[in-house]
């Protein structure tokens, strides 16, 4: 199947046509996953993290949408901070992409992916300091 490169929005084109790209529809997930209390951060893949360190800055880290024929499919790649209920932050993820990316560009996403890369355990700030 072949991926297309923007999504037709616009029904009624007698004004024109409305086509988003795929990239918006990864930063507006990746935005609204780490809106989510729990979420540590992002992960992002290899080839994303080497274009990192060139200065090229990708905004959609640990976001993957496929656009097929059936309909958007969204992965998202994060850390989780330690202590939180897994299965909770991760309907929130869902909750939160789902709802965000219905207001801001009115597209139904068939699936939302929420993969959990690993867990940031938080440093005591009490021994950081006293080490210092």
């Amino acid at each position: 199947m072949e991926e297309k490169n923007v999504l037709n929005v616009s029904a009624d084109q007698s004004l024109g046509k409305v086509e988003i790209a795929p990239e918006v529809i990864e930063v507006i997930a990746g935005i609204a996953a780490n809106e989510v209390t729990g979420v540590a951060n992002m992960r992002g893949s290899l080839a994303s993290n080497v274009t990192e360190r060139f200065g090229k800055k990708k905004h959609g880290k640990g976001v993957k949408v496929e656009l097929n024929d059936d309909g958007i499919v969204i992965d998202v790649y994060t850390v989780l901070d330690y202590g939180v209920s897994i299965p909770t932050v991760a309907e929130k993820i869902q909750d939160n992409i789902r709802t965000t990316l219905k207001n801001m560009t009115a597209l139904e996403i068939l699936e939302i992916n929420v993969h959990i890369e690993g867990v940031q355990i938080e440093e005591k700030t009490n021994e950081t300091k006293e080490s210092q």
